[in-house]
C-alpha cells in the first residue's frame, strides 16, 4: 500500500480562503466526557486512599505490580547507574544539551528573575521580592515513547530558579525503564523520582500521599488523562499549561532546499495524527517542489503512517501574495513553533508578534530547539501563544511586593488612602491610615 500525504493546497487569492483556512485550523480541545469522569474518579480516589490507590491504578493501567510505593521510587544510585551505563555518545549529547539549556535559563533568571527595590523622595521603600517555589512536580511522558528532553526542559529551569525539591513522575509500563530518561533526571538534578503516571500521578503530586510529597506546581506534557487531571487540580497547585497537539508553521521565501522544509513539516507531523504542519510561501512553484519532496521522502520515514494522517487531516500548503501577508497569517495562527526559512529572516522577525518559539534562518530546524539549542521546548499551543509564554525560570518563581512606608510617606499616602477608603465605604481601612497622620 502506497501512502499519500497531500496537505490541503490553499491560496489567499481564493474567495473561500478564510473559511477554508479556519476549517483547517480548527481543533476541538474538548476532552471526551468519559475521560473527564474517569479522571475525576481517579483524583478523588487518590485523595482519599493515597498510596493504595496509586498502587492499584499503576497495576491496572501500567501492568506494574508493586506491594508498596518504595518499589516504585527510583533512587539516586539507580539514576547514576543509568547515566554511567549509557554509550559515550549519548552521555556526551545529554550533558551538552543540559549545559546549553542551563546556560540559557541562567541568563533568563538574571534578566527577569531578580528582586529589586527603590526608595522614593520621602524615604518609602517599594520593590519586589522574587523567591523560588519550595517543591515542584514534573510529569515526563512514558510508554509508547520516552522523552529525556522533557526531563531537561522541565527540571533544569526549576533547578536554576532555586526550587528546593524537584519530584519527577514517569510511567514505566510493565516496568520497562528508559535509561536515557533516568540519566537525564540524574544530569538535571531531580530530587526524587517515581515510576507512576497518568491521572493518578498528577493526583499524588497535587494532594500528596504517605510517600509522594505534595508539590506547589506541576509541569510537563501528557496524554488526555494527564491534561484533564492537571486542569482539575489547578487551584490546589499551579500548572504550566494545558497542551494541545504539536504545531509547526514554516514561512519560506523559496531559498531553502525543499527537502529541508518537507522534513521540518514531518518533524511535527510524526508526533501524532492531530499535529499540525503548515507552510506559508508566496512562490507556487516552490510549494510544488515541497509537495514533491513530501512524496519522495515519506516512504523512508518509520512513522510514515502517522505523518500521512497528520498532513492529510490537518496539514496545509498555503500560497500567499507576499511574505508580508505570510507574516500576517502567521500572527493569526500564533503557532507553537515558527520557522522563518528565509535568506534574510531578520527582515521578517519584527513583523511576527505571536509564536511560542521563532526559529530564524534555513539552518535553524525546529528539532534543534526540541533538544539542545537552549531555550525551552515546552511551548504554548492551539493559538495560546497570543497570551502565553514558553516554560521558563519565571514559572518556578513567585513574586512578593515589598512596601516599607516612612513616617513622612505615611502623611502623604494616608490622606490619599483615607479619601479613597471612605469613597468605598470601608471605614476601618480609612481609620487605619488616619491613625498614622500627625495632628
Amino acid at each position: 500500500m502506497n501512502l499519500v500525504a497531500t496537505p490541503a493546497r490553499l491560496s489567499t487569492d481564493s474567495s473561500t480562503f478564510d473559511a477554508d483556512f479556519k476549517a483547517r485550523l480548527h481543533w476541538s480541545a474538548e476532552t471526551d466526557a468519559d475521560i473527564e469522569q474517569r479522571v475525576a474518579d481517579i483524583l478523588a480516589d487518590v485523595q482519599h486512599r493515597g498510596d493504595a490507590a496509586v498502587l492499584d491504578y499503576t497495576a491496572r493501567f501500567d501492568g506494574l505490580q508493586a506491594s508498596s510505593m518504595v518499589e516504585l521510587e527510583l533512587t539516586q544510585v539507580e539514576l547514576k547507574v543509568a547515566f554511567d551505563g549509557l554509550p559515550a555518545a549519548q552521555r556526551d549529547a545529554l550533558q551538552a544539551a543540559a549545559a546549553r539549556v542551563r546556560s540559557y535559563h541562567e541568563a533568563q533568571r538574571k534578566a527577569s528573575g531578580e528582586s529589586w527595590s527603590y526608595r522614593d523622595e520621602d524615604g518609602t521603600l517599594l520593590g519586589q521580592k522574587v523567591t523560588p517555589l519550595d517543591r515542584v512536580g514534573i510529569y515526563v511522558p512514558g510508554g509508547k515513547a520516552a522523552y529525556p528532553s522533557s526531563v531537561l526542559m522541565n527540571a533544569i529551569p526549576a533547578h536554576v530558579a532555586g526550587v528546593g525539591e524537584i519530584i519527577m513522575v514517569v510511567p514505566t509500563p510493565k516496568g520497562e525503564k528508559n535509561a536515557l530518561v533516568l540519566a537525564a533526571a540524574y544530569v538535571a538534578g531531580v530530587t526524587r523520582a517515581f515510576t507512576i503516571g497518568g491521572a493518578q500521578a498528577v493526583a499524588a503530586l497535587a494532594y500528596g500521599t504517605a510517600t509522594v510529597p505534595k508539590v506547589d506546581k506541576i509541569t510537563g506534557p501528557g496524554n488526555a488523562y494527564v491534561a484533564s487531571a492537571k486542569k482539575r487540580v489547578f487551584g490546589v497547585v499551579g500548572i504550566d499549561m494545558i497542551a494541545g497537539p504539536s504545531e509547526i508553521l514554516v514561512l519560506a521565501d523559496a531559498s531553502t532546499p525543499p527537502d529541508w522544509v518537507a522534513m521540518d513539516l514531518f518533524s511535527q507531523a510524526e508526533h501524532d495524527e492531530l499535529a499540525q504542519s503548515i507552510l506559508l510561501c508566496p512562490d507556487a512553484a516552490y510549494i510544488d517542489q515541497v509537495q514533491a519532496s513530501i512524496n519522495r521522502l515519506l516512504p523512508e520515514m518509520p512513522r510514515r503512517e502517522i505523518i500521512a494522517k497528520s498532513l492529510n487531516g490537518r496539514g496545509a500548503l498555503i500560497l500567499t501574495r507576499n511574505m508580508e501577508e505570510a507574516c500576517e497569517i502567521s500572527n493569526r495562527i500564533a503557532p507553537e513553533h515558527l520557522e522563518v526559512s528565509s535568506r534574510d529572516p531578520h527582515r521578517w522577525e519584527p513583523l511576527l508578534r505571536h509564536a511560542g518559539a521563532i526559529f530564524l534562518g534555513a539552518y535553524t530546524s525546529e528539532s534543534l530547539g526540541d533538544y539542545c539549542a537552549g531555550p525551552n521546548h515546552v511551548l504554548p499551543t492551539s493559538g495560546t501563544a497570543r497570551f502565553s509564554s514558553p516554560l521558563g525560570v519565571y514559572d518556578f518563581q513567585k513574586r512578593s511586593s515589598l512596601i516599607e512606608v516612612s513616617e513622612a510617606g505615611a502623611q502623604i499616602l494616608g490622606q490619599i488612602a483615607s479619601v479613597l477608603a471612605h469613597g468605598e465605604g470601608l471605614q476601618a481601612h480609612a481609620r487605619a491610615a488616619e491613625m498614622r497622620l500627625k495632628g
